[in-house]
């Protein structure tokens, strides 16, 4: 693993006197001289914090800041930890380049809300023999097992991509023959013989974060049972002490953190000694992996209701009052009027919050690896389960490549068996991206709609696909007025046309 500090932001003054080319502004042609120590995002969030108690403009704090900076990492310190006014820390903001890193971690950091990330893709990159040797299982009896199986499973994933490969050369040799078809066809062959893979591949990402994230993100880290995770706490604590020791502060998890989910799960062991039984499988009679478990009570009038109320001049209770008396017309009126003029690339009213619902999901890794990203909805994973079976690729079958995996499959599950009576949150990592896990996921309808542009559209991955069709039809079933136009970019235009008619 690699953790690496690619850039943080600096006081645009700053920068200006430093680049050669740079013009400088006049207000600083007679400042202060540049200083390593001035190198630093501490004195924006020091300049930032002052300005609801200093009537100065805003650029005679920040070049104060940057004359004294001792004394403006002292205020950090007081205002952010002292008087806990975090936000401060909010207006640095660091890149890290992140390399070395096991998908099964790269879920642990990305768990945080408020950062960006870009992966390494298993769906664009034809992936290589990277993998993590996990710390639990280093220079144990489990090691020699784990690296064969390792080997196994990228030998198969290299032989799944040449049969797919083939397979569309052959089948679609027109779209092949051209570059851009031929790309699309490697990237379809890529994305299914990933299945193979397991969790302890590895990959690299960029991750942009603000120092208030990077130093939750790191306590989160410390305080995570998988050593991998508890490694990348102290590389992201190592990166940015020395540039801002004054907002990235506290590293050592904290007990709430550390021990609540173990305390949790042995009080339900001893509460509830029924459902205690690892490995419950899916629901006899349960038909597919979505279910909408919970919607916001009267959730379409609760819409209308909002609506009135954004017109301004009316109480909530004067806007429900309201609501409760419009007939099927009216309703109907009132939420395709809020949509009428919504484009494929725009969010619907922010309205659209206020009604929520929430799903049970079993998705495979491939396909949680796609719904993590989606950080505005509340999503509360379980551990990945051999018992709730995998997710193959429909090719599958008919280029025989199910056996393979099915045999592969029994060797990981052996594997993962072996390592969990020792090490059960490292025993994971012997599992494939098709082994699943089960999810709670609560969003609201305004992020059902962008899960809808983006994972409906024809371009999207089928698992996600599949995944994101399920949750759209089970809420149409409850919301059909709310729902209208939750479709695939791809398919936007023509369901407003055909719905609403033209704007």
């Amino acid at each position: 693993m690699e953790v690496i500090l690619a850039g943080y932001n600096l006081d645009c003054e700053l920068i200006s006197r430093l680049g050669p080319a740079a013009k400088v502004p006049e207000s600083t042609a007679a400042g202060e001289p540049p200083t390593t120590d001035a190198l630093t995002p501490e004195t924006l969030s020091a300049a930032y914090a002052r300005i609801s108690r200093d009537p100065r403009p805003i650029p005679e704090l920040r070049r104060d800041a940057r004359r004294d900076v001792a004394r403006a990492r002292q205020s950090n310190r007081r205002i952010i930890f002292d008087f806990g006014h975090a936000s401060v820390a909010e207006h640095a903001v660091f890149n890290f380049d992140i390399l070395g890193l096991s998908r099964l971690a790269v879920e642990a950091f990305e768990a945080a809300r408020l950062g960006s990330y870009t992966e390494k893709s298993q769906r664009y990159i034809l992936l290589g023999r990277d993998v993590l040797l996990p710390t639990e299982i280093a220079g144990t009896a489990h090691e020699a097992t784990f690296l064969a199986l390792m080997k196994e499973q990228q030998e198969a994933y290299h032989s799944a991509y040449d049969s797919l490969a083939r397979h569309y050369a052959e089948t679609r040799p027109e779209a092949w023959a051209e570059p851009h078809g031929r790309r699309d066809l490697e990237g379809a062959a890529k994305e299914d013989a990933r299945y193979f893979l397991a969790l302890a591949t590895t990959g690299q990402l960029g991750a942009t974060l603000n120092a208030r994230m990077v130093e939750a993100s790191i306590r989160r880290l410390a305080a995570d049972p998988l050593a991998e995770a508890r490694e990348l706490a102290e590389r992201l604590h190592r990166a940015v002490e020395s540039v801002a020791p004054s907002l990235v502060r506290h590293a050592d998890p904290t007990p709430y953190r550390a021990q609540t989910p173990a305390a949790l799960a042995e009080l339900r062991d001893a509460l509830c000694p029924d459902g205690a039984t690892p490995g419950a499988k899916v629901p006899a009679g349960v038909p597919g992996n979505v279910h909408l478990i919970a919607v916001t009570p009267a959730a379409e009038k609760h819409l209308l209701t909002g609506l009135l109320h954004g017109c301004g001049g009316i109480s909530w209770e004067g806007a429900a009052a309201r609501a409760a008396g419009l007939d099927a017309h009216g309703r109907r009126a009132l939420i395709t009027e809020s949509l009428r003029r919504l484009s494929a690339h725009e969010a619907p009213m922010r309205v659209f919050e206020l009604v929520e619902l929430t799903y049970e999901l079993i998705v495979s890794a491939s396909c949680f690896a796609q719904l993590k990203r989606h950080r505005m909805a509340t999503l509360l994973p379980q551990p990945y389960e051999p018992d709730l079976g995998v997710t193959l690729p429909p090719v599958f079958d008919s280029l025989g490549l199910t056996k393979p995996f099915t045999e592969m499959r029994s060797h990981a599950e052996a594997i993962y068996a072996d390592i969990r009576r020792v090490h059960p949150h490292a025993a994971p990592y012997a599992l494939t991206n098709a082994h699943r896990r089960r999810v709670i996921f609560k969003t609201n309808l305004r992020e059902l709609y962008h899960i809808a542009r983006l994972r409906l559209d024809q371009h999207a991955q089928w698992d996600v696909r599949a995944m994101a069709e399920a949750m759209v039809a089970q809420a149409r079933a409850r919301l059909p007025l709310a729902t209208l136009l939750a479709a695939g970019k791809d398919a936007f235009d023509e369901t407003r046309g055909r719905v609403l008619g033209n704007p």
